[in-house]
């Protein structure tokens, strides 16, 4: 609990930090969110509802970055907390990051190729281009005997227009 959060002065600085580390992470910027966010910890009264919000987001920034204790430890101190939904919230959070990591099999995961690597995205193309003949010669078609396609009027055409007539005659007729 600082005393000094009570300052208006550094209310404003508080609200700068957790807006700027909120963004922050809202766009993927994860380390940047938690300089922003800490310093904000460091200026608010963390026992206030601001001060839990922003502890919670840290706990997020660091769950994303793979620091896994940092976050629960963050979380256990949040389970404390002396409001209510802010201590319901850390016991989920806190379930969650705890909870273990269950194996998914292989083939239930895309590989997404490293475009950063020069190499790897030339063997990429050249793999995808012969594979695309490939499945161009499996995919061609037997020709067609044009005689042996059946042109016979099934009468569906004529029973679909009738239907349609009578449904706009009946529109306007009742409106």
């Amino acid at each position: 609990m600082n005393s000094q959060s009570q300052e208006p002065q550094n209310q404003e600085k508080i609200l700068i930090f957790y807006e700027m580390g909120k963004k922050a992470l809202e766009n993927g910027k994860y380390k940047i969110s938690i300089v922003h966010l800490e310093s904000a910890k460091n200026l608010v009264d963390t026992s206030t509802r601001l001060g839990a919000e922003i502890q919670i987001l840290l706990v997020t920034a660091y769950q994303a970055i793979g620091k896994r204790e940092e976050a629960i430890a963050l979380c256990q101190e949040l389970v404390k907390h002396p409001n209510l939904q802010t201590r319901q919230k850390a016991k989920e959070v806190l379930y969650i990051i705890q909870a273990p990591k269950l194996q998914r099999p292989e083939e239930w995961m895309s590989k997404i190729p490293d475009l950063g690597d020069e190499e790897a995205t030339k063997v990429q193309y050249v793999t995808a281009k012969k594979q695309r003949k490939k499945l161009d010669s499996d995919l061609e078609l037997p020709e067609l005997d044009p005689s042996q396609i059946e042109t016979k009027d099934n009468q569906f055409t004529w029973f679909a227009l009738a239907i349609a007539i009578l449904t706009i005659g009946s529109l306007i007729l009742f409106k």
